[in-house]
């Protein structure tokens, strides 16, 4: 197993979790922002309405396609005729944060310094309906020390993992060969499978917070890989195997 030039991580769960993850609260951080509301749309009616529309969508959005943040607040915005007071950029953080602060993964920050000591070089892909750059201000908020050289979003690039254009896209920004770079991730299907098929090698990350011991990776959702991967159970592990 040679050691990686660079290593590209997977977001949710892998680097970052979200406790206390509440959509209806993320709609009621966004609510008070609301500038034009002819139809007097209570805040009961504008949540249901958004979660019942998002549901519709995610089910239409089949395995690769994404749904991006801007877009769904856009078309459920018009729909009900209501307008913000602030750009679809700013409301997206705002409903991205009142939904959850996010919390950093055991050890994923110290994990990161090592990396960046030992000259590693890092980067992030996502599935996520909120943007790179909304991710990118998550990031360097509770990962100051990141020095993640692209954070690429499925919502951003319309293909969802583990179609293999995000993998490709992340491999032309980095300028290295496959073989070269490991991704690590806590999905069998998007991060296991999907980085194998373009030739990276793959790292099973299956972490777990103190707030949510009992949560299990979806590992299991396809046959034990014939190809070579690594598991981890923590970041910790990752070091040792680097040092």
């Amino acid at each position: 197993m040679e050691k990686p030039e660079m290593i590209i991580f997977d977001y949710g769960r892998t680097l970052i979790y979200q406790p206390n993850y509440n959509i209806s609260n993320g709609n009621k951080a966004i609510y008070p922002y609301i500038d034009r509301n002819p139809h007097n749309i209570s805040f009961e009616e504008y949540n249901r309405s958004n979660i019942e529309l998002f549901e519709k969508i995610k089910a239409e959005r089949g395995k690769y396609l994404e749904i991006h943040e801007h877009n769904f607040l856009r078309l459920f915005l018009d729909y009900l005729d209501i307008s913000l007071s602030v750009s679809l950029e700013e409301a997206e953080i705002i409903i991205m944060n009142g939904i959850s602060q996010g919390a950093v993964m055991p050890y994923a920050d110290i994990m990161l310094d090592y990396l960046n000591a030992k000259g590693i070089r890092t980067g992030v892909i996502s599935n996520n309906c909120f943007s790179g750059a909304a991710l990118k201000e998550q990031f360097d908020r509770l990962l100051p020390g990141n020095r993640f050289e692209f954070v690429l979003v499925s919502s951003d690039y319309i293909f969802r993992k583990p179609h293999s254009m995000m993998y490709e896209i992340a491999l032309q920004k980095s300028g290295l060969t496959a073989d070269k770079v490991w991704y690590c991730g806590d999905s069998m299907e998007n991060d296991i499978y999907g980085a194998n098929g373009v030739g990276m090698f793959p790292v099973l990350y299956e972490g777990r917070t103190e707030d949510e011991p009992h949560f299990l990776s979806d590992q299991n959702d396809r046959d034990s890989p014939d190809f070579e991967y690594l598991l981890i159970h923590d970041w910790r592990e990752l070091m040792e195997i680097l040092a």
